[in-house]
């Protein structure tokens, strides 16, 4: 896949520019499948299983240490997990398509591109010798861990954070990056910080862990949320919304896509983006985090970063493999 093109301008007409970019990317999910053959439509809109019961959650756990050398592609350990998705002939795997640069859907080529689905591609790449064996299905951000739950996915890979109450429902993989969640506004603003925002409407999206903080900081915004971080975006161009509050590296995409915005502010919270799975499946998650102790060793994680995300600065860096075993 070729990296997009950094260099070129966007239409001054913004509001139909991405408008028509926002139905290009809804129509394809309709008529452009994500893997080709294998591609599922796009997943429906259900509510993730209650992930607060009882006591407050703080303690994040770490993650399941790989078990010695990766298998070759094509030799799964018999009764595995991984077993079970090589005979299926395909990794099914829960993707988002319109964060550009992250996960989102080429309108040239039609193939879903980015950080996270070069995550996903190392990992079919292992399990089959082919990154091409995926079946994409396309998650809303308050679907991710439900679709783990139902097994309507052997995973996640959307920019999924750990967080103590997620884990409750899905197993996670080590980090594989680092992000931090701040605001995006038009460049004529004049806002600088989050408390410039009190009392505006601030967008993000639906069950995210930015709606959370957002709802939780002293300046008493009016947080609206939509499905997705592009559904906010127009709200913003339609002046419906002062400000896109959501992570670093996705609100850069959205910048690179419109000049007439930026992002700005101060760090307001830490997150670590991991792959979700399920619970019952921990020889998965250790084979997952083989796959991404590989990818740090040999550069393929940093190399990954860099081509989709050299414009922030600094340029995320792979987060570190962290075991509780």
């Amino acid at each position: 896949m070729t990296a997009p093109d950094r260099t070129k301008g966007v239409n001054i007409a913004r509001p139909l520019v991405y408008l028509g970019a926002a139905a290009a990317i809804g129509l394809g999910s309709l008529l452009l499948p994500s893997g080709g053959p294998n591609a599922a439509a796009p997943a429906p809109s259900a509510t993730a299983p209650s992930t607060a019961p009882g006591a407050a959650c703080s303690d994040v756990r770490e993650s399941l240490r790989p078990e010695g050398p990766l298998p070759a592609p094509g030799a799964m350990p018999a009764g595995s997990t991984m077993a079970k998705i090589a005979a299926r002939g395909r990794l099914i795997a829960g993707v988002d398509q319109g964060k550009y640069l992250v996960g989102y859907r080429n309108p040239i080529t039609g193939q879903l591109e980015g950080s996270d689905i070069d995550i996903v591609r190392q990992i079919a790449a292992a399990i089959f010798g082919d990154p091409d064996r995926v079946q994409y299905v396309v998650l809303d951000i308050a679907d991710r861990a439900g679709a783990v739950d139902r097994s309507q996915v052997d995973l996640v890979v959307n920019s999924f954070s750990v967080t103590c109450d997620r884990q409750r429902v899905v197993e996670f993989s080590t980090a594989y990056m680092a992000a931090t969640a701040r605001v995006l506004v038009p460049v004529n603003s004049g806002v600088r910080e989050v408390l410039d925002l009190a009392g505006k409407r601030v967008c993000t999206s639906a069950g995210s862990t930015t709606e959370r903080m957002l709802r939780a900081l002293p300046a008493h915004l009016d947080v609206r949320t939509l499905p997705g971080i592009p559904d906010c975006m127009v709200e913003l161009q339609h002046g419906r919304a002062a400000a896109v509050s959501s992570d670093d590296v996705l609100l850069a995409g959205l910048a690179a896509q419109d000049p007439q915005t930026h992002v700005v502010g101060r760090s307001l919270l830490l997150s670590y983006y991991a792959v979700g799975m399920r619970r019952d499946a921990p020889d998965l998650v250790r084979f997952v985090n083989g796959v991404l102790e590989k990818a740090r060793a040999d550069g393929s994680l940093a190399a990954s970063d860099e081509r989709w995300l050299g414009r922030l600065n600094p340029v995320p860096q792979p987060a570190p493999a962290r075991y509780r075993d």
